[in-house]
């Protein structure tokens, strides 16, 4: 086992071979591929046309057991603030437009630290955590400069959603943006970021990427790279796929065109599973976005950089979304601590990947309000885990619709009640005396979910349930409130616009 020396030792290394520059401080490049499933990927999935991910993936570290939240808002959340969103009140499904709530104006977001560090601070792309009130959006939580768009999600072209237009470029409403294909508008502005930057200040780039978020929307060109898909929604997410490859290859070109690539940590993650009814895959995987189970939480992702000594690995040290803000912290350099995240620095692990990732137990999520959409309660400890409550939706397990099938269910979607075909395979689960909706599963062991052990292990579930119950003193109960009037686009010039709480 590498020593805290030995690690120190190959950090001084990186310092002098791959920090041409006083600072010495990574770029860092976070990319964020929004709803990607298990099963929508090329290094998962050769079905899937995904070179540039899956070559960086391939000459980095695959990060094979790293969590996520269930959905967007709580995932982004828990990434800005290290810390779990059933602590903050955002646990329950995501922030809507309509709603007078955003992440907590009196955290520190992961931004605010870089940047007190001397980071220039860029985001990218797509915000999701409330926008009620200029002080919630990113301008001021911590960027320098944004470009994206404030909500869920929209169209791809006409960036409208619910009877609003929502792009911006900093504060100003982007009328211009209207009309083109919005991967393609975020390769152009990040180009023009990594261009301008000035070499002797460290940077981070957030790219958290519409793709491949419904509305199901791609340039017919990636439509046409999968002619043997003859589902038209699988098809189309998986040309979408695709685009936001050719997004990433454009990244990996502008570094290295500047001159910053031989200094830059690229971290890759979805913020979620894919979702089945949109197109999105997570097989072999049980279940998808908006479930607990390891479909909807067990991300694709990779780091990649000049600064890890063994690539081209499967790394299955535990880790979880709130790690990155103390993980990237510390690869900054920065002594900067917050006792009250929770968050575990993985910086040292993934550079040495022989010591353990410091983390033993995973909380997928606490949501004890009447109808716990993405969940109510689940832990990992160890290689077991136990669901404690409704699971979410989407429970079984589905193989991508890529031909006709006979066997084919139709999934709503409980929000627009739109749907896609799936199928649907329930495999072999055993007859379990379990309450229901309560399972325990060896994920080393089964991995896929199909065995509940919940009746001949009482004891693991005594221990799991005492480990749930000790985190619900730092439970704090959904912000989730009604949609609010003012907040109706038409009364701001037709654009979803903060200032109304």
């Amino acid at each position: 086992m590498a020593s805290l020396r030995q690690v120190s030792f190959l950090e001084c290394i990186f310092m002098l071979t791959a920090c041409p520059f006083v600072s010495c401080k990574p770029n860092i490049v976070f990319i964020v591929a929004d709803d990607l499933g298990w099963n929508d990927v090329g290094f998962n999935n050769p079905d899937i046309i995904s070179p540039n991910i899956d070559g960086l993936a391939k000459s980095g570290i695959i990060l094979n057991q790293t969590y996520v939240q269930p959905l967007c808002s709580p995932s982004r959340s828990a990434l800005m603030t290290g810390m779990y969103p059933f602590r903050l009140g955002l646990q329950h499904v995501v922030i809507l437009a309509y709603q007078n709530v955003c992440m907590p104006l009196n955290l520190t977001t992961l931004p605010e630290v870089l940047k007190k560090e001397g980071y220039a601070t860029h985001i990218v792309g797509k915000w999701h955590l409330g926008m009620c009130r200029w002080e919630c959006t990113p301008t001021y939580r911590g960027f320098d400069s944004f470009y994206g768009y404030y909500n869920a999600e929209e169209d791809y072209y006409t960036k409208d959603v619910g009877g609003g237009y929502d792009f911006r470029d900093n504060k100003r409403v982007a009328t211009e943006a209207n009309g083109t294909y919005s991967t393609d508008l975020y390769v152009e502005r990040f180009k023009t970021i990594i261009a301008n930057h000035k070499q002797d200040t460290p940077l981070f780039l957030y790219l958290p990427f519409q793709n491949v978020h419904a509305p199901l929307e791609v340039p017919d060109k990636y439509y046409n790279m999968y002619p043997n898909i003859r589902d038209h929604d699988r098809r189309t997410f998986s040309g979408m796929v695709t685009a936001l490859d050719d997004a990433v290859g454009e990244v990996v070109s502008a570094l290295q065109q500047k001159g910053l690539y031989d200094n830059t940590l690229i971290v890759f993650t979805a913020d979620n599973g894919g979702w089945v009814t949109f197109g999105g895959n997570n097989y072999p995987l049980r279940g998808g976005k908006v479930t607990v189970f390891e479909g909807g939480t067990r991300a694709v992702a990779f780091v990649h950089g000049p600064m890890f000594q063994k690539t081209g690995v499967r790394y299955d040290g535990l880790s979880h979304i709130v790690d990155w803000f103390p993980t990237l912290v510390e690869a900054a350099g920065s002594s900067y601590k917050d006792p009250t995240q929770d968050g575990v620095s993985q910086w040292k692990s993934l550079l040495s990947l022989s010591l353990p990732s410091g983390r033993d137990e995973v909380v997928y999520n606490l949501d004890y309000s009447e109808f716990p959409e993405q969940g109510k309660a689940a832990i990992r400890v160890g290689d077991y885990k136990l669901i404690a409550g409704y699971p979410g939706l989407y429970p079984d397990w589905y193989k991508p619709a890529q031909a006709h099938m006979s066997s084919v269910t139709r999934v709503d979607n409980a929000v627009s009640n739109k749907g896609t075909r799936v199928a649907r395979t329930p495999g072999e689960q055993v007859t379990s005396a379990a309450p229901k909706n309560f399972y325990l599963f060896n994920l080393k062991d089964d991995p896929t979910e199909h065995n509940n052990i919940y009746d001949s292990h009482p004891d693991i579930v005594s221990n799991l349930t005492a480990r749930l119950q000790a985190h619900m003193s730092r439970y704090v109960p959904p912000n989730y409130p009604p949609p609010d009037p003012a907040s109706d686009p038409a009364k701001w010039g037709g654009a979803w616009s903060p200032g109304w709480c």
